[in-house]
């Protein structure tokens, strides 16, 4: 199965028609070279506020209520182009409006036949907590595309091993990840929990990432980092873990995954960090013991 994750440089559309344009275009293009789930970055519907006057898209309150107009077209644009391109489209997030001025950082999914499921950002980031207006969902999930398992991993949400964890315990083998970073040690965390998360879980990881500058906006000002697909780094796969990697100009990061080689592998494996994760239980292994060195 090949899996793309988009690099997806911010832009500043004049009207959703203009983003729904481009949504085809790249997702087709990407459709054309085989691929069967795409992963877009986090706050992709924020690109949306450049649709407003600049006292609205420079203000993350009012553009996030400005925004929810376009809800009903956003998720028949991208349901129309999973129907289209056979695809899972994973699409970014969209800051959906829960009730009294609360918005949550959804990731919506949709598949070829029409279905339509969603995972909430579970941890808020600083910036998130402190505006005020954004809240963590409340349930961790895991879907099924065409026999695999998987799960989504929200930005921040990447980092923090014990979630995914039990996305992995439900059978997930693949996670998602949609994000956004702002400075290079941003980036670096959300890889850097990438591939922590691929190697204790043995699965593979698509990250797809903003890209470029929007002065306009309060949330997409600078994008940094590298879409990517990781895999643990053991027999059988890259020894650093990348499958593959954006560069430069490159829309998408591409590889094929093959579930089966994966559970396959552990046999072979040099160390299986899934298996061995219970090991963490031990009870030796509960409390540090603090010693003196005399």
């Amino acid at each position: 199965m090949k899996v793309a994750a988009a690099k997806y440089r911010i832009g500043r559309p004049a009207s959703f028609a203009a983003f729904a344009s481009r949504q085809r275009a790249l997702l087709q293009a990407v459709a054309a070279q085989g691929a069967r789930i795409a992963v877009l970055p986090e706050y992709l519907s924020l690109e949306l506020g450049a649709t407003f006057e600049p006292p609205i898209a420079s203000d993350l309150a009012r553009s996030l209520a400005a925004i929810q107009i376009h809800r009903e077209a956003w998720l028949a644009l991208f349901s129309g182009i999973a129907r289209d391109t056979g695809m899972l489209v994973a699409a970014g997030t969209f800051l959906f409006d829960v009730g009294g001025g609360r918005h949550r950082n959804r990731c919506d999914l949709f598949t070829p036949d029409g279905g339509h499921a969603w995972q909430d950002k579970l941890q808020l980031t600083g910036f998130e907590q402190r505006a005020g207006i954004i809240e963590a969902g409340d349930a961790l999930k895991v879907f099924e595309f065409d026999g695999l398992r998987f799960g989504v991993a929200v930005c921040y949400d990447s980092e923090f091993p014990l979630p995914v964890r039990a996305q992995y315990e439900a059978g997930a083998r693949l996670l998602l990840v949609p994000s956004c970073t702002d400075t290079e040690a941003g980036a670096t965390r959300v890889r850097v929990g990438c591939l922590a998360r691929a190697l204790e879980n043995r699965c593979f990881v698509a990250q797809a990432v903003t890209a470029g500058e929007a002065a306009w906006s309060p949330a997409l000002d600078v994008n940094t980092g590298e879409a990517a697909l990781f895999a643990p780094m053991d027999v059988g796969f890259p020894a650093d873990g990348v499958l593959a990697c954006t560069r430069g100009d490159e829309d998408w990061a591409i590889a094929g995954l093959d579930p089966a080689a994966l559970e396959a592998s552990r046999d072979a494996a040099q160390v299986a960090n899934d298996r061995d994760w219970r090991g963490q239980s031990a009870p030796l292994l509960a409390t540090a013991r603090v010693e003196r060195l005399d």
